[in-house]
């Protein structure tokens, strides 16, 4: 027999959602945008806060209208594309990026101010650490419980205490902005929105999300859209509540740490100026939470996934992907975040351009004219981007410099649209000459 979720379930689910999202990036990321941008934080703020929280709001509902994971978003590009697509993201948002990014970002905050920032007590960390992600993970069906119902409302609890601190007792007034946020506020925040991953996520937590409705008794697929929207739309209202805090206390602690070299340097020296001894605490609470829930639902989405393509059950690949994360997180903070950059910079176009025109399948007679061709050409640029990023710039032909928002990191931009508008012109001009065809 079909159920309906309590309101009590909705809202946990919803918080649910959040917790997923509110990772380690997500807490790191923001408060370096509010000091690197000055005077320009709320501007800066904005174009992050469209690829940190808008795109993956609409990622979530776009799964929920095709009530399936990435391989049923990505149908119009094809089978063999689609799943291409989604181990790219599966792997970047899964053990080779932001599920070991949780465990050095915790490790950094909460245990190496006690214990020295060196390769054995991060080793000793990440193998306690990925023990536990195992142990969760291992039992996705009580996801709603465990993080929905426990610990996302300790989490948002801890946030709400640093959220009202830094209201309240700004460190001090905002430093200039640094030179690409005083030229570019608006698109250098936008490209910064990327490295949280959430849209990314979005596409990996979009099935994680609708099987926690399922595990409550949910099947109806109606009720299940509706759940997942609802879901996704307070997991985005939390975020933009927790990155606005994030960013008020990025700008006033310039004057703490003016050369922070990464947001947790940031948090720490906040936290310690403002609470002290128990700062630390609370903070490795925040941190440990966030990445906590979000190396599981990434665990658990990432073994759901691979499960289907090789002959692994679910909780061989758990332990597999948790040992591999755990391998990986021995880099260290600064290296996966440089590691991971040019990555990011390469996928995401395509993605966004995958998510927007979900929406527009119904305008077109043949969906997959528009897709394949606009997103073929958002990577293609989009890699341009990632290699002008990176240490091979150098490789690059003079012509790239002199692509339009080259600069801004969005030399995607400009010729995806360009795409859009021939391929769109293609298919009407056929769409034309059927109906002018003799019957």
């Amino acid at each position: 027999m079909n159920q309906r979720l309590t309101a009590k379930d909705i809202i946990a689910l919803g918080f649910m959602t959040f917790a997923l999202f509110l990772g380690a990036g997500n807490i790191i990321f923001p408060p370096m945008v509010g000091l690197q941008s000055g005077e320009h934080v709320w501007v800066a703020a904005l174009g992050f806060l469209i690829t940190a929280v808008g795109l993956p709001v609409i990622t979530v509902v776009a799964l929920a209208r095709v009530g399936g994971g990435i391989d049923t978003l990505s149908s119009p590009i094809g089978r063999i594309a689609g799943v291409i697509l989604a181990t790219a993201c599966y792997l970047t948002v899964g053990p080779l990026f932001a599920t070991p990014r949780t465990a050095t970002v915790s490790f950094e905050v909460g245990i190496a101010p006690l214990t020295g920032d060196g390769p054995l007590p991060l080793l000793i960390y990440s193998v306690i650490y990925f023990a536990i992600v195992i142990g969760i993970s291992l039992y996705p069906g009580r996801l709603l419980d465990t993080v929905g119902h426990f610990l996302a409302p300790i989490k948002i609890v801890a946030l709400t205490i640093l959220g009202i601190a830094a209201a309240l007792w700004p460190a001090g007034a905002p430093i200039p902005a640094t030179e690409v946020y005083q030229s570019a506020p608006f698109s250098t925040g936008f490209v910064n929105g990327y490295l949280t991953m959430d849209t990314l996520g979005a596409l990996v937590f979009g099935i994680v999300i609708v099987n926690a409705a399922r595990s409550r008794g949910v099947t109806e697929p109606r009720l299940l859209t509706r759940y997942t929207i609802l879901a996704g739309l307070i997991a985005g209202l939390s975020l933009t509540l927790v990155y606005v805090v994030l960013f008020k206390l990025g700008s006033g602690s310039g004057v703490l740490v003016p050369n922070a070299s990464n947001g947790a340097t940031i948090l720490h020296a906040y936290v310690q100026e403002t609470f002290a001894g128990m700062g630390i605490l609370l903070l490795a609470t925040i941190i440990f939470m966030a990445c906590m829930v979000t190396a599981v639902g990434l665990t658990c989405a990432c073994a759901e996934f691979f499960a289907q393509y090789l002959p692994l059950s679910y909780k061989s690949l758990v332990f597999i992907l948790g040992i591999f994360s755990m391998v990986v997180s021995n880099l260290g903070l600064s290296q996966l975040i440089q590691l991971s950059i040019p990555v990011l910079t390469a996928i995401y176009p395509p993605c966004i351009v995958l998510v927007v025109l979900s929406f527009t399948s119904g305008w077109w007679r043949n969906p997959s004219r528009i897709i394949a061709p606009v997103m073929l050409i958002s990577l293609l640029f989009g890699l341009l981007d990632a290699v002008k990023g990176s240490p091979l710039h150098s490789l690059l032909p003079e012509w790239v410099d002199k692509l339009p928002l080259v600069a801004q990191g969005l030399a995607w931009l400009p010729p995806s649209l360009l795409m859009l508008i021939l391929a769109a012109a293609y298919d009407r001009w056929l769409a034309s000459n059927k109906a002018a065809q003799p019957q």
